[in-house]
């Protein structure tokens, strides 16, 4: 999987015929080899395949609040208007209509830009550092596009090599301590210490139910109430013991709610 997804169709080929069959869909890597076409067209300053690929997944993606297109669009104005300002006066007139609804105030500072040729005035922060700006769209491409996939826009194993890079001088530190202290760690599944990592390498995937203490399961999923507050199911069917329109209390604050009205939390 890691293979595919860092576009290594060779070498994961090779690794499928040498370890023997493993459970991987076959049309997951020609997702794949569509989506590192588009990013390397995108390279290239083409955007043709991606825009044609957004817009044949709106039905998918529009829904979710996604605007990848509008973001698509947007750069391929301000790559126009870097290289002639006549050509992205065209493209907007062309294109520009069918995001005013959602995104009137991007587009109207994009078109601002017009009133001071030819640097873009008081607007030249939106077309400053251009090679940042692909870059960021086709990792917002990257992530669309895998999020249609079920997946997260970075490989698992990725993640979790470099998680453990970033904590692994802390681990070490902490090793050489209880060494010279003549000291074990407490239980084998805890660390000694916190490790700080970045904001992109800390996931909840376990929900603990504040009011029963227990963690939560299929069987029993975290449901979010009117409030925000997040209590496991059962411990919500406690409080409703009328039935799911009866009205109940928020046990964090004075809300009330029924039970009809809790959502279930997806982690």
């Amino acid at each position: 999987m890691h293979l595919i997804r860092e576009g290594q169709f060779a070498t994961s080929a090779l690794f499928l015929t040498e370890a023997g069959p493993i459970d991987i869909p076959t049309s997951l890597q020609s997702e794949f080899i569509t989506l590192y076409e588009i990013l390397d067209a995108m390279r290239a300053h083409d955007l043709n395949p991606a825009i044609h690929w957004t817009r044949s997944k709106a039905h998918l993606l529009d829904p979710r609040g996604s605007n990848l297109e509008f973001k698509l669009c947007k750069l391929r104005f301000i790559h126009l208007f870097n290289n002639d300002w006549r050509d992205a006066l065209r493209y907007a007139r062309t294109e520009f209509h069918r995001f005013l609804e959602k995104h009137l105030v991007d587009v109207q500072k994009l078109m601002c830009a017009f009133l001071y040729l030819p640097d873009g005035g008081d607007y030249a922060h939106l077309f400053a550092n251009p090679e940042r700006a692909w870059a960021d769209v086709a990792h917002a491409f990257t992530r669309e596009f895998c999020s249609l996939l079920g997946l997260a826009a970075e490989s698992p194993l990725y993640i979790a090599a470099t998680a453990g890079a970033i904590a692994l001088p802390t681990l070490l530190k902490m090793a050489a301590i209880m060494k010279d202290k003549k000291t074990e760690w407490s239980t084998v599944n805890e660390l000694p210490a916190e490790i700080a990592l970045p904001p992109g390498y800390q996931f909840h995937s376990i929900f603990v139910c504040p009011v029963s203490k227990d963690q939560t399961t299929e069987s029993n999923p975290p449901m979010m109430l009117p409030c925000g507050h997040v209590i496991a199911q059962e411990s919500l069917q406690r409080l409703a013991k009328g039935g799911s329109t009866v009205s109940l209390k928020c046990p964090y604050c004075p809300r009330e709610c029924s039970l009809s009205q809790a959502k279930r939390v997806v982690i």
